[in-house]
């Protein structure tokens, strides 16, 4: 196979940008790029304390599966229910991790997931109720390096 003049000038230009870039360092999400995560959900209302429950660990030993339920105290009726409800990671590269939808049909408004987390942070989930009204709750979930419980 021959190397044409484009594809030298192609790779030593990769090379290049290869080695400028910052690898072994992961970016992370700000608190900032979270909040900003949370008002594009709400409309720009700030959640209250109340009627959502995150169930999570408080410690993880392998941040690659943790175990994450949600539940929001709603009757599910037509005339009130849970319209979503979003799970965010502020430490994780992108603070969004998972977005559930309900209905009234879904008789309760409960979901369970695993998520990876890269480093000890705070989960946060924010239910959007149908009449607006926004609730948030939140725990920070310790992960251990190795199982080590350091």
């Amino acid at each position: 196979m021959t190397l044409t003049r484009r594809q030298a000038l192609v790779a030593g230009a990769g090379a290049v940008v290869a080695t400028a870039l910052p690898f072994g360092m992961p970016a992370f999400a700000s608190e900032e790029d979270t909040q900003k995560h949370i008002m594009e959900f709400t409309g720009g209302k700030t959640p209250e304390a109340g009627k959502i429950t995150l169930d999570a660990p408080e410690i993880a030993e392998n941040g690659n599966t943790v175990p994450i339920g949600v539940t929001v105290d709603s009757p599910m009726t037509a005339d009130s229910y849970v319209e979503s409800v979003i799970l965010l990671a502020d430490g994780n590269p992108s603070p969004g991790v998972a977005t559930f939808n309900f209905t009234p049909m879904s008789g309760t408004a409960a979901a369970t997931t695993r998520m990876r987390l890269a480093k000890t942070q705070n989960v946060v989930a924010v239910a959007k109720m149908n009449d607006g009204s926004v609730f948030m709750d939140q725990k920070q979930i310790k992960v251990t390096i190795g199982g080590c419980g350091g």
